[in-house]
């Protein structure tokens, strides 16, 4: 069985619908729908004044995503110093953070991802899993007896900060400063630039310390339970180590793209499976006997029927070249639309209705090629360790409000709720 949200009202007419207003980030899917349709390679000028190509069809998104044609480097950009300034993440520039793998190309990219995968390995995820769950409880023990909760703010937020700052070795007394840094990125996404920048710079600051007292103190050795950070540190390929900077922007965007990701996730997820009783009393059913199949294709489903990465990070043409038909001139910018993708109907039967049991699912949202999401089993075991447990410890977990009071944070690249407060019978003390 099925189910099928209501959406807005899908453009009509030959003229592009109206992009990232308020109202468009409640509900994009009827623009991207359209875009899909009568427009599918769309030159657009975005809220930050840069002009740049979006790509919504499926299959050219696939294509787009593994072309090298399309470099992540910002120099390639054809924009002057000011637009180039308004891509990426804000501060980074200036806080000599762009060597990470969403800034650089073949063969530089080849090398940082092969060194960072010898130390983010699926072994380290696999035997991190007992952590996350018990940082889901913890964080689920202090809402459960009040009957309500906001559940970015006091759950989806703080569950991927704490366990990306375990798994690389961020001393517990210093994560609250990590929460603080990562709340100004979030709450400040969409609009001034200015306090992302702060946060990065200090986020930067900390992080070369962290590394260097790291690498001074790292044994001969690795122990059995060695943070992610000394494994960077450690690991080289054909003796060449990452350098200190190298490790402090690896470092630096597992964070930033790590924890946000998982925040969308678990919020969205949550969202979608409220509006959708039927398909989360399936999961509800299904993870009270014991199951986890449906939690799995379950967390998949969700990451393409509302994602939390809506674009893929910016991409420039390194010379002319045609998407879908369309010619793109070099230095253009380009954004793969992920969102618009994941609900083609040219791949994927009723796209617009969530089927939690959907198997034929390869969807985009983590990306495609070389710059698939180094991140992605961290941010699954994630998601289903969060709504496997909201569903069973609060099982009546509910809305509180009005749907349409609900507000999504500006931005480009991510989607995200600024808030879910929800309502629930409040679990009695243990006896």
């Amino acid at each position: 069985m099925t189910s099928t949200a209501p959406t807005g009202p899908t453009p009509t007419g030959t003229t592009p619908p109206e992009l990232f207003t308020w109202e468009f980030a409640t509900d994009p899917y009827p623009a991207y729908a359209w875009l899909r349709e009568h427009a599918p390679v769309h030159r657009t000028t975005l809220p930050s004044g840069v002009e740049a190509w979006l790509v919504t069809r499926y299959a050219d998104a696939k294509q787009a995503l593994a072309d090298q044609r399309l470099s992540k480097n910002p120099v390639h950009h054809a924009g002057d110093e000011r637009a180039k300034g308004r891509t990426g993440i804000p501060g980074e520039r200036k806080a000599d953070l762009m060597t990470h793998l969403l800034n650089i190309d073949p063969p530089d990219h080849t090398r940082l991802r092969r060194l960072v995968s010898k130390a983010f390995t699926p072994r380290r995820v696999a035997a991190f899993a007992p952590r996350v769950q018990e940082l889901t409880d913890q964080l689920i023990d202090s809402f459960a007896r009040k009957g309500s909760a906001d559940l970015i703010h006091e759950f989806a937020f703080p569950l991927p900060i704490y366990a990306i700052c375990d798994l690389l070795g961020v001393p517990a007394e210093d994560q609250d400063d990590f929460r603080d840094w990562a709340g100004m990125m979030i709450r400040h996404g969409g609009g001034p630039r200015g306090g992302v920048a702060r946060s990065v710079k200090k986020m930067r600051g900390y992080l070369a310390e962290l590394i260097h007292r790291k690498r001074a103190e790292l044994p001969e050795h690795p122990a059995p339970d060695e943070d992610l950070l000394s494994g960077l540190i450690r690991a080289s390929d054909h003796g060449e180590h990452l350098t200190e900077n190298e490790a402090a922007a690896m470092a630096f965007i597992l964070l930033f793209a790590g924890f946000e990701t998982t925040v969308n996730l678990i919020g969205n997820g949550t969202y979608q499976l409220l509006r959708h009783p039927e398909q989360r009393a399936r999961l509800q059913e299904s993870l009270a006997v014991g199951e986890r199949g449906l939690l799995e294709t379950g967390v998949e489903e969700l990451l393409r029927y509302d994602g939390p990465v809506e674009l893929a990070t910016w991409r420039f043409a390194t010379q002319d070249l045609t998407i879908g038909g369309q010619g793109i001139a070099v230095g253009d910018p380009v954004l793969v639309v992920l969102a618009a993708a994941d609900r083609d109907p040219e791949r994927f039967e009723q796209p617009d209705t969530l089927d939690l049991s959907r198997r034929d699912n390869q969807h985009l949202g983590y990306g495609h090629g070389i710059h698939y999401c180094l991140g992605a089993p961290l941010a699954r075991l994630e998601g289903q360790a969060a709504l496997a447990t909201l569903l069973t410890r609060l099982p009546d977990l509910r809305l509180a409000g009005e749907e349409g009071d609900l507000r999504w944070r500006g931005g480009l690249i991510m989607r995200g709720l600024r808030a879910l407060p929800v309502e629930f019978t409040p679990e009695r003390p243990a006896s």
